[in-house]
């Protein structure tokens, strides 16, 4: 069996546990975690499609996050196109900024590159709050999403809507796990650990850089997507600067060399802040000591450290 079917056989099992799930047992809190969870673990794991396949570190990356929440929901508030015509053009149109962003800061080198998607990601922010007409500035698109009904589901339902987003990242996942175990993978780590040899072996260093920040960024929209559903609108605080630090965070607590360290990191900061924003108000002060603790004592992400762990643990025993 080959690698991409033995993963394919091991997403299909997970999706149907997931979708499996809420008859076993119904839990709205379990729907709406991983609704939410599902937004966040495809934003988070594109940003690391850059950060760990490519070495590009963006501060801006929640640009895409929030163009594709706003796209969506102007597209179907604002035109008649049903549900999925309006997703497939919110990440076309997505996948055409990020073209045109990327072809600005690919050339860059890491620093600037980093602050400069940052600063186009803050100019963004500022013409949502700024274009009221369109975007309804800082109160946001607060009319709701027509017309959600998809392939017969009306995901108005949590648990259609849960079965939706459980589909769509399981799908995200097994096709970002596939771009980076492909050739074209390969050629983006060479390019991230080594850019001075694979230029010599006549890569064109720019082309595989654009592809993938522009494969990255359809990916974030997809998360947006859903973040817009889930909230039925898209609002300022989904295009600010914040986001793109959850999931840096997100990243950064899952690890960066595991593929699925953006997963995990997404789950254990959600779970970190619906436990704290119950037991105390100063829930942001304390899920930073939190992370700050997993950062010190680990020094590395959970699924970073626990692999590194086995491999010491199998090299020991022989």
């Amino acid at each position: 069996m080959t690698p991409l079917a033995r993963e394919g056989g091991i997403a299909l099992i997970v999706l149907a546990l997931l979708l499996g799930a809420p008859a076993l047992f119904s839990s709205p809190a379990f729907e709406d975690f991983i609704i939410r969870l599902s937004a966040l673990a495809l934003f988070a794991s594109s940003l690391n499609l850059l950060v760990g396949a490519s070495g590009m570190i963006s501060f801006g990356h929640g640009m895409f996050y929030g163009f594709g929440a706003y796209a969506f929901a102007l597209l179907m508030q604002r035109t008649a196109l049903s549900l999925l015509p309006a997703f497939l053009l919110t990440l076309g149109l997505t996948a055409l900024a990020a073209l045109l962003v990327g072809g600005v800061c690919i050339r860059l080198k890491t620093i600037y590159f980093a602050f400069v998607t940052l600063a186009i990601q803050m100019l963004f922010y500022s013409v949502i709050i700024s274009w009221e007409s369109l975007t309804g500035g800082d109160q946001g698109l607060r009319g709701g999403i027509p017309r959600r009904v998809i392939a017969g589901l009306d995901i108005n339902h949590q648990r259609h809507l849960y079965q939706v987003c459980a589909l769509l990242l399981v799908v995200g996942l097994f096709a970002m796990r596939h771009i980076t175990a492909s050739p074209f993978g390969m050629t983006l780590r060479m390019i991230r650990d080594n850019e001075a040899r694979a230029a010599f072996l006549g890569i064109p260093l720019w082309r595989p850089k654009l592809a993938v920040f522009v494969l990255a960024a359809v990916f974030a929209a997809l998360g947006g997507v859903l973040a817009s559903l889930f909230v039925s609108g898209a609002y300022p605080e989904l295009a600010d600067w914040p986001i793109s630090g959850q999931a840096i965070f997100a990243v950064m607590l899952g690890g960066i060399e595991s593929f699925l360290g953006p997963l995990a990191g997404s789950a254990i900061l959600l779970a970190l802040n619906d436990i704290f924003t119950r037991i105390t108000e100063y829930h942001g002060l304390v899920q930073g000591g939190v992370i700050l603790l997993f950062a010190l004592g680990l020094r590395r992400g959970v699924l970073d450290f626990l692999r590194r762990d086995r491999a010491r643990g199998e090299a020991a025993s022989r």
